[in-house]
């Protein structure tokens, strides 16, 4: 069940709360693992449009693609969200997952998220405050979660380029490139290239991306972490706070590239779980259990999926 307006939210949103029948509301479905066939209606949007609000801001129909809306932005001279370049899904799931990449997330963006009520039918209004996001996480994913179908979502970015670019191989690769001061289709170029390099094409072998997300730990547990194995790499959050890269430790623990019936890690970068051929949802769960389990036994973090598992 599609909509393609507010009217045709707010009537969607009528027959949702009406209904005894289970429904979910998703996205393009690139973050999404199904272990079972779901019995009930499936919501997307598919409100497009792109409108520019002021100076330095834009609307966006929450059923736009995430990247084709990047590009668009820039061609407008409006910055600041190349570091999220080639993202798959809709705007509507960046508003949800608060995606993130090299350094930036939505959160950074997002000033207003436009919703549909379910239960009320009515229109509401929330400030990017309003939304409480966190590390891949917002108040969509919990309290908020089957409430409200988004139907836009508004961006402040900059019409001055400042580019972003101590995170991950970027230097690395510009530098190859013999770019020194990139301009920021040459900084969204080279992202294509680091995302295209390191993950697999889902049109080709089946994956949802990073399938777990990097875990912040305290200063402390890094500090202990970082004395018993030499050249770990991090990236600080805060004064109290690292993260861990889990590609790393997954690693680490000798996953990569290595299959685990039907499914396996991607040899090239072990965050990204993928379909050999044939593997069921509940193969990557249990692939996805091990990795977990074997993470936990060797440095004592738990890792957890940014998959909606379902």
């Amino acid at each position: 069940m599609e909509f393609a307006t507010v009217e045709e939210a707010q009537q969607v949103a009528m027959l949702l709360r009406s209904s005894t029948t289970p429904y979910i509301i998703i996205g393009g479905g690139s973050n999404l693992l199904l272990t079972q066939d779901f019995d009930g209606i499936v919501v997307r949007s598919a409100i497009k449009g792109r409108e520019l609000s002021s100076s330095d801001e834009i609307t966006v129909g929450s059923g736009e693609n995430w990247d084709e809306t990047v590009d668009y932005c820039l061609a407008q001279g409006l910055y600041g969200a190349e570091n999220l370049s080639l993202i798959p899904g809709d705007v509507g799931a960046s508003a949800v997952q608060n995606i993130g990449a090299y350094g930036v997330e939505a959160k950074d963006l997002i000033v207003r998220v436009e919703a549909v009520e379910i239960d009320s039918c009515r229109q509401v209004v929330f400030s990017g405050e309003d939304c409480g996001y966190g590390y891949r996480d917002s108040r969509f994913k919990h309290e908020w979660k089957n409430r409200y179908l988004i139907t836009h979502v508004t961006y402040r970015l900059s019409t001055v380029f400042e580019p972003h670019l101590d995170y991950g191989n970027i230097r690395s690769e510009l530098e190859h490139k013999g770019i020194t001061e990139p301009t920021a289709k040459e900084l969204r170029d080279v992202i294509i290239d680091i995302r295209k390099a390191k993950l697999p094409d889902p049109q080709v072998e089946g994956n949802a991306g990073s399938f777990f997300m990097n875990p912040i730990v305290s200063r402390e547990k890094y500090e202990q972490l970082a004395a018993q194995f030499a050249g770990m790499p991090h990236y600080e959050v805060d004064a109290a706070h690292v993260k861990i890269p889990a590609g790393w430790m997954i690693d680490q623990c000798g996953w990569k590239g290595k299959s685990f019936g039907h499914a396996g890690v991607h040899d090239k970068q072990a965050l990204v779980l993928v379909n050999r051929g044939g593997a069921t949802g509940r193969e990557i769960v249990a692939l996805c259990d091990a990795i977990r389990c074997d993470v936990r036994d060797k440095f004592g973090i738990d890792i957890h999926p940014e998959v909606n598992i379902i």
